[in-house]
């Protein structure tokens, strides 16, 4: 019998106390275990998961769900992802780079939603996003746009380069291969 937990992620203590600041104040009662919630959001995230194919160990899916889209809501994690990439930068090279995420088959039916529309378009492969990435040079995410899935790179290179960081070598492949660039 294949041991179950060996395959979890766990956020280390070291990690959680980097995390920490950003993390709205509780209200009222005690929030349930920030690391334990956090680790099978990852998870769920990192695997491509259902929320109902969340393993036992990370305590009931609701709780990760209702944890997740509150704090998306709230903008928790972009402010994460944000002060992790300000702390300590090294913009001697850059790189952009996009991937595709995929869209589950209803999402496109989900409409417009405050007057603007879903980044989720109709590929050969199915219903994808485009996340568009700049790197510093360990890696950390400096910035983010989303575009369409079938949109070119050089939409999500225009929207990234009027507020790129000073660097010494900007490093992309083909898709970003224009004069202009």
């Amino acid at each position: 019998m294949v041991d179950r937990i060996s395959n979890l992620y766990w956020l280390s203590e070291a990690q959680m106390d980097r995390l920490r600041p950003y993390f709205p104040k509780s209200r009222g009662r005690v929030r349930v275990d920030d690391r334990r919630v956090l680790s099978g959001i990852i998870f769920i995230n990192r695997n491509g998961l259902r929320w109902c194919d969340a393993p036992s160990e990370y305590g009931p899916q609701k709780t990760l769900y209702n944890r997740w889209k509150r704090w998306s809501d709230m903008g928790v994690f972009a402010r994460i992802m944000m002060g992790l990439a300000e702390q300590a930068p090294d913009n001697t090279t850059i790189s952009i780079d996009a991937t595709y995420l995929k869209a589950h088959r209803t999402a496109s039916s989900l409409g417009l939603k405050r007057g603007r529309g879903r980044l989720i378009g109709q590929t050969k492969g199915g219903m994808n996003t485009k996340l568009h990435a700049v790197t510093d040079d360990s890696g950390r995410p400096v910035r983010f746009f989303i575009t369409a899935g079938q949109v070119s790179d050089y939409t999500g290179a225009a929207a990234l380069m009027n507020a790129l960081p000073e660097a010494d070598w900007l490093l992309a492949d083909r898709g970003y291969d224009a004069h202009w660039v």
